[in-house]
């Protein structure tokens, strides 16, 4: 398997969006799907965002993007695993390569927020050390969450 950079307008990330949509609208019904859409695909573009797959023999396998969100603060969205591919450490895989990336463009911590019919992704990032914020968004039922970048790092820096 291999994380590769794509823009949000690739082929690569047809499945992704399609499922998210697909996904969303079986969760919370009433056009919620269309939350998928709801960000300009460039705002995922360098120099201030990113988007990733993670590739197997041509199969979008999981995918995910960050963009700028505030001065100092990244955005991770489109999380999303192939429901093939779920339950493997996939989603975990594609949140490191975006934490990686944020820090690479400069950004200090990491923000991002999941519905409360997704307990299985307010479980993954609570696991990774994610700290819970509250709802931030536009969503209300939404959670939020946020990890500092390289906290020991930063603190060498004086």
């Amino acid at each position: 398997m291999k994380i590769v950079r794509v823009r949000l307008s690739d082929p690569e990330v047809v499945p992704l969006l399609a499922d998210l949509h697909r996904e969303y609208d079986a969760r919370y019904g009433d056009g919620s799907g269309d939350s998928a859409y709801d960000v300009a695909a460039d705002e995922f573009d360098p120099p201030v965002g990113a988007f990733v797959v993670l590739m197997h023999e041509g199969i979008s396998v999981a995918g995910g993007g960050i963009r700028c969100y505030a001065p100092g603060t990244a955005e991770v969205k489109r999380m999303w695993t192939n429901p093939e591919y779920r339950r493997q450490g996939h989603a975990s895989t594609v949140l490191h390569a975006l934490e990686a990336i944020a820090l690479e463009l400069g950004y200090l911590r990491v923000r991002l927020e999941t519905g409360y019919l997704q307990p299985e992704a307010i479980a993954l990032y609570r696991g990774l050390g994610y700290t819970d914020i509250g709802n931030y968004g536009i969503y209300d039922s939404a959670f939020g969450f946020e990890l500092e970048l390289a906290p020991a790092a930063r603190a060498l820096v004086v």
